[in-house]
């Protein structure tokens, strides 16, 4: 079995954060090279999870401003 793609892993990564109240609703993630200096990924790397974790609605976008936690 190959191992996950990079955004699979740091999608799963900042869900455990959220799951162990690392992070809560309303706490903004790291900006975009944060985390790719945080993680050693890439750009496209933290924007695939970004936007997954998106999808999901675990996240929220404000442009211009930042990445939320969503409130549940």
């Amino acid at each position: 079995m190959s191992p996950s793609p990079k955004w699979v892993e740091l999608a799963e990564h900042i869900r455990q954060q959220v799951a162990k109240g690392e992070l809560s609703p309303g706490d903004k993630l790291p900006s975009t090279a944060q985390l790719c200096q945080i993680h050693g990924v890439s750009a496209i790397v933290v924007r695939n999870a970004m936007l997954t974790l998106k999808a999901e609605g675990l996240v929220v976008g404000v442009p211009g401003v930042g990445v939320f936690v969503a409130e549940r």
